[in-house]
């Protein structure tokens, strides 16, 4: 592909961040907010805007511009049904070109995190696996440099959003990953990734809300003996499972219910957390407690609680206050993990168990295609017994993490920024509260 110059830039350097961000992903919300800190951090004077998903909320949270990633989000909640479908053939033409004039207007831009490379949940092509795509080859044409940085990958089977997913990789000038197993899986699609390196998810960077009021360092936060977080999530399945969805979703739901009952009966308390801000997981939980107090009418409503969440901080903040937890999303896991919770993990992809194993807790996964609960009971017995030897080496972990994440900033600062090598002081990254400017 031929090169087109851009013209000669003076000032500060142009920033770009790319992908489902400002929808109510509280991980992908995350990412993006770890690296919104470093920038400002470290490059005080670029100016960092947004193509994403939901660009007001990321104007509101993070006081940068943002548009639109695609074109008929202005018809949102408007137009549905058939009227919708000509909309989108027109919109996928139109992106095409929004996306390139975009990219054209930048330096740099960068893909935070995610999942974006993997399809371990429902995904059509035409969607972000095409904008990917169109991001890294207009990156590619204009001479902007593209980055995803310290992403997720997985196999892919549906040829097309195969294509989409490993062309935008290859025509990417920087590549990270979260864990080895998704490099692995990058592999095994085909592409070399011998210059490729592992980093952790970028959420480890962010500070809990006990760094922030004790200080960085301190000694993780127990919790209150008997409570126990249970993160619930609407799971339909993988990519592969579009016609059993609603089985599956049954399934799942009955499960939570029968774990939920456990643990009130054995004299423990539940909080029941979410893990998005835009209520897809709220079904679930309604569900749970009405069957609970359907079915423990004597129950105190005190021993079964659910709070709100807007934000990763939030979510922080809930699950502080307990002392173990058993979760299913993926940054419920890492939040978990983030402040030392003691914890179980349902998975639907093998980044749990990868995720798990290096938290030292590969002894405590299950698969949800194959949840055994008589199982996961015991699993959570013996990890309540082991409770402070984990939280030591969980907490000795976290602190690798974020001196790894310190190294990949002082990276991306060379590779993205031209700065010497020798910037590789620790970055200020923070979270901000809900409704707060980064």
């Amino acid at each position: 592909m031929q090169l087109i110059g851009r013209r000669d830039r003076r000032g500060p350097p142009r920033v770009g961040l790319f992908g489902h961000l400002g929808a109510c992903n509280i991980g992908n919300d995350a990412s993006m907010q770890s690296l919104v800190s470093y920038i400002r951090s470290q490059h005080g004077d670029a100016v960092i805007d947004a193509m994403c998903s939901g660009p007001e909320r990321v104007t509101e949270l993070y006081g940068m511009s943002a548009v639109a990633l695609f074109w008929q989000h202005r018809f949102e909640g408007r137009v549905s049904g058939a009227a919708a479908v000509p909309l989108k053939v027109v919109g996928k033409v139109l992106d095409t070109f929004r996306t390139g004039a975009w990219v054209r207007r930048h330096d740099v831009v960068m893909v935070p995190g995610a999942g974006v490379l993997e399809a371990s949940l429902p995904l059509w092509p035409w969607a972000m696996p095409y904008s990917l795509f169109l991001l890294s080859a207009w990156g590619r044409l204009f001479r902007t440099k593209v980055a995803y940085v310290s992403v997720g990958a997985g196999a892919i089977k549906h040829p097309v959003t195969r294509l989409f997913s490993n062309t935008a990789a290859r025509l990417a000038l920087y590549r990270s990953y979260r864990d080895a197993g998704a490099r692995e899986a990058m592999r095994l699609r085909g592409l070399d990734v011998d210059h490729d390196a592992v980093y952790p998810d970028l959420v480890f960077a962010l500070p809990t809300p006990q760094d922030e009021s004790e200080g960085p360092g301190c000694p993780p936060d127990p919790g209150e003996t008997d409570l126990v977080g249970v993160g619930v999530m609407a799971y339909w399945g993988s990519n592969d499972d579009r016609r059993r969805g609603d089985a599956i979703y049954a399934a799942y739901v009955d499960q939570m219910k029968e774990l939920v009952l456990w643990l009130l009966d054995s004299g423990r308390r539940v909080r029941l957390l979410v893990g998005d801000a835009n209520g897809s997981d709220d079904a679930v939980l309604q569900r749970i407690l009405e069957h609970v107090r359907s079915t423990r009418l004597d129950l105190e409503p005190s021993r079964i609680i659910s709070d709100p969440v807007h934000s990763f901080r939030d979510v922080m903040v809930a699950m502080q206050q307990v002392n173990s937890v058993i979760a299913m999303r993926y940054h419920n896991l890492i939040c978990a993990l983030k402040l030392c919770k003691p914890t179980v993990s349902i998975g639907y992809s093998p980044k749990h168990d990868v995720l798990m194993a290096g938290m030292g807790l590969e002894r405590y996964c299950q698969s949800v295609d194959t949840l055994d609960m008589a199982r996961l009971k015991v699993q959570f017995e013996e990890l309540e017994g082991r409770s402070a030897e984990l939280r030591h080496y969980m907490q000795e972990r976290n602190a690798e993490n974020v001196l790894q994440l310190n190294e990949q900033f002082a990276k991306l600062s060379t590779v993205l920024f031209d700065a010497p090598e020798a910037l590789a002081a620790p970055v200020s990254v923070g979270l901000p509260h809900s409704g707060e400017l980064g």
